[in-house]
């Protein structure tokens, strides 16, 4: 299928499509393996597990959290970027922006990796797109860049760090008071040999829940960065599910209508606030009158009637204008059309899968040294591994389950900090490496913002 809409293109515009594609897959194999010794620092320090065994394990994990992983995240990565207004225009543009976006993130994976600093893949994305899109809009108008949902990722950013911290040192004092064997806060150092067998079973469930949750979350993103990648060159193909059906939405825009009438003729106080619903309803059954799947400007005008009337809808009910069976009814038909525009493509999600579970069993090693040695003056403990990683988990897994993307890098480095304060105080850090990784989480976002910016502008000189 693929292939075929390939043929579609221009032989320049396929060649570029085939790049883009493939820097995709870099920047989510790069993503594996900066993000991997997130999870596998903790067993390998702590010798749980061989280095080698650990990697390929938490690869195999990665690989399942991305491919059983849902599209909440995926979808709110595209929200970020002005797709509608990439729809109208040319083709040499959206590629300008889209190469400006990827060379931005994997030029900044990579320079940190290299370094050995943590840094966020997330983070990395995000400043791109918000910068690429801000570059666009200043040149084409529009609405640019959804910095509504900027504002709420950047909060699920800035706050799961912290999050993370507080939960470690909390975790590590309730082991303190509830756990009467000192072995398991003791480090390998100390006992010159592999942690017993309930210790190890409970790090080794810690690091596959980590890699597990950080390939569905950072599985997903690399699934929404493609699908801007397809969109960009392909709108006609990819605005709508490939199986879009105009009959089965015409049916869903009935039954809303139908709702809104009984309820309007239960209450006929809700005529007024009903009108601008029952308007969008007209308005997308106009678009699919003559919708022939054929010409862009078609499947950009349904796409956004249906994206207008789920707009309206959701404001209603959570505003309560909408109450009771009404509501109800209503959700399932929000939830019918929403799927003719958030979708997941199956072999997309297979190839970022593959992408994400290899990268992470390559390149892990220079982060891996950092989390285990240098953001503690003292030896990670298995208690300390294991607390850091629950909690980098819990909150990885509640944030893919709202479908906001966070930094497993620096849920879990924070973590590890947590329980460096946690045995000892502010003092048993590493100033050097915490003043890195915390500059590194400051500039990441003006960075790539502007590099993208930069570079779209630079881009479409020699479009």
């Amino acid at each position: 299928m693929m292939l075929g809409f390939i043929a579609d293109l221009s032989a320049n515009a396929s060649v570029l499509l085939i790049v883009c594609l493939v820097a995709v897959c870099a920047f989510e194999a790069i993503n594996g393996f900066h993000d991997t010794a997130n999870a596998v620092a903790t067993v390998i320090y702590t010798k749980t597990l061989p280095p080698v065994f650990a990697v390929v394990w938490a690869g195999f994990w990665n690989f399942l959290g991305a491919m059983l992983g849902g599209i909440a995240v995926a979808m709110g990565m595209t929200k970020l970027m002005p797709l509608a207004d990439m729809m109208a225009t040319p083709l040499n543009e959206n590629i300008a922006l889209v190469l400006s976006i990827l060379i931005t993130a994997i030029a900044w994976n990579l320079g940190t990796w290299y370094f050995g600093i943590p840094c966020s893949s997330s983070h990395t994305m995000i400043g791109a797109l918000l910068g690429g899109g801000f570059a666009f809009f200043s040149v084409h108008g529009g609405a640019g860049p959804n910095w509504d949902k900027a504002k709420e990722i950047g909060m699920s950013l800035l706050i799961s760090p912290l999050f993370g911290f507080s939960l470690a040192i909390g975790l590590m004092f309730l082991l303190r008071m509830m756990i009467k064997s000192k072995t398991i806060f003791k480090s390998p150092d100390e006992t010159k040999k592999a942690p017993p067998m309930w210790i190890r079973g409970i790090l080794v469930t810690t690091c596959t829940l980590v890699s597990y949750f950080h390939g569905n979350n950072d599985g997903q993103k690399g699934v929404g960065l493609l699908m801007v990648v397809l969109i960009a060159f392909m709108p006609m193909q990819f605005a709508l599910q490939p199986n879009f059906n105009a009959s089965e939405t015409r049916t869903h825009i009935a039954g809303i209508e139908s709702a809104l009438n009984a309820s309007v003729a239960a209450d006929s106080t809700h005529a007024t606030a009903y009108l601008p619903l029952t308007s969008a309803c007209k308005k997308l059954s106009t678009a699919l009158d003559s919708f022939q799947g054929k010409d862009k400007a078609g499947v950009f005008a349904v796409r956004k009637g249906i994206q207008d009337l789920n707009k309206k809808l959701e404001a209603a009910i959570k505003s309560e204008s909408i109450t009771g069976a009404t509501a109800k009814s209503i959700k399932s038909e929000v939830k019918a059309l929403k799927a003719n525009y958030e979708y997941k493509l199956s072999w997309a999600v297979l190839l970022i899968s593959l992408c994400l579970g290899a990268g992470t069993m390559v390149g892990w090693k220079r982060i891996v040294v950092t989390i285990g040695e240098k953001i503690g003056k003292t030896h990670l403990t298995y208690a300390q591994g294991a607390s850091a990683e629950l909690c980098a988990a819990a909150t990885i897994g509640v944030s893919s389950y709202y479908g906001l993307p966070v930094s497993t890098t620096h849920v879990l480095s924070s973590g590890v900090a947590g329980t460096m304060v946690a045995e000892g105080g502010v003092k048993n850090l590493r100033r050097k490496t915490i003043t890195n990784i915390a500059l590194a989480w400051l500039l990441t976002l003006p960075v790539t913002f502007i590099g993208a910016a930069v570079l779209f502008f630079l881009f479409r000189m020699f479009a």
